[in-house]
């Protein structure tokens, strides 16, 4: 692919990206019996914000592992609004643009070779079983993005878990993965979690193999950042799922454990390396700060709710099969959640009541 030809889609991708999501608003059309008709899509600024955010380590997909990541953030963003759409159209359900954040969210935890089937299946399941089943936005119990990852996670664990590609910044700095459909095809790489060979400052630069988001570090706190600025996020949830991370990190590293595993004994890795690899940092940024999902009226809520994420993931990370802890933690965190908030209104009513007794 000639420099050209890379720079114009990139300019495409860019311009369809800013139009797509413009302050003019999103709406689509669709064919029935009567004709033409208009479908309009709810305005949610909050999610835009974090499209926003999202929008650096989307680029980034590309250059580190190809315009492969185009055609799976096309396809799952496709998927996503005609699955929103049906389930609106036969329930009565709102269309909301939520659904991109989701559906963007999910492409950027996929590895870079994954079918584009798989994707596009994962996501049907995420919106209708993570959202729409339960009324649509803003009364979905788990975050639609990370329901569809569970699903493929578990369905497919070949595409999901062995099939990683070496990042194209390893055969040049430029035109890296902007001159390539998919960074080193015939190169198959583990992730930092399994090999636990990357350098710190590949891990916060993002020059390591993984999905397509996960890899750069510092984009992911950046994008994080910004939508805590514009308070799209709740940094007690951020901060306190980052302290409970590495409170239980530290422990076991310090502590020197070792755990069983197939291939002999393994050590837990020290807390920085831990916190940089995988997909923890996207996680405590952009998935547990769902505003649904995390329903947490109450920042003692919100404490809770975050360290009990940040101290699962190290959990099941060290004691399941399972290498990367994340999808599970977030899943198990959304499923108390409303329970949480509710005892703890439910105490302070008690409190309150019992004080004005007195």
């Amino acid at each position: 692919m000639g420099s050209p030809l890379i720079c114009t889609n990139l300019w495409y991708f860019l311009r369809s990206f800013y139009i797509f999501f413009s302050h003019r608003g999103v709406s689509g059309v669709y064919l029935n019996d009567k004709g033409i008709q208009n479908v309009k899509i709810q305005k949610q600024q909050a999610m835009r914000t974090v499209l926003y955010g999202l929008a650096p380590l989307c680029l980034a997909s590309i250059y580190f592992f190809g315009w492969r990541f185009v055609a799976v953030f096309v396809i799952t963003g496709a998927t996503a609004l005609l699955s929103e759409w049906v389930m609106a159209r036969r329930y009565g359900y709102r269309i909301t643009e939520s659904l991109f954040v989701s559906s963007t969210l999910f492409a950027l935890s996929l590895p870079p070779t994954i079918p584009l089937w798989i994707a596009a299946l994962g996501m049907v399941f995420g919106i209708v079983f993570g959202k729409m089943i339960f009324g649509g936005f803003g009364r979905n119990i788990f975050n639609p993005a990370i329901t569809a990852r569970a699903f493929v996670y578990i369905s497919f664990g070949v595409p999901m878990t062995a099939k990683f590609v070496a990042n194209a910044t390893g055969l040049g700095w430029f035109p890296a993965g902007l001159g390539t459909w998919v960074s080193a095809d015939a190169i198959s790489a583990a992730t930092p979690l399994v090999t636990e060979g990357s350098s710190m400052l590949e891990l916060l630069f993002g020059f390591t193999s993984g999905c397509f988001g996960e890899t750069s570090a510092i984009l992911i706190v950046l994008g994080g950042l910004y939508i805590i600025y514009k308070k799209a996020a709740n940094w007690k949830v951020v901060v306190s799922s980052l302290l409970g991370f590495l409170v239980i990190q530290t422990i076991f590293w310090a502590s020197g454990l070792q755990v069983l595993t197939e291939s002999g004994m393994r050590a837990s890795g020290d807390p920085i390396t831990a916190l940089l690899s995988g997909s923890f940092l996207i996680g405590a940024f952009f998935m547990i700060t769902d505003p649904v999902s995390t329903s947490q009226s109450t920042d003692l809520g919100r404490w809770i709710y975050g360290a009990t994420f940040g101290v699962l993931v190290v959990l099941i990370r060290t004691f399941s099969t399972w290498v990367e802890g994340v999808t599970f933690a977030i899943l198990l965190v959304n499923m108390f959640a409303p329970l949480l908030d509710t005892v703890i209104k439910g105490a302070r009513a008690k409190k309150k009541a019992a004080g004005g007794e007195k």
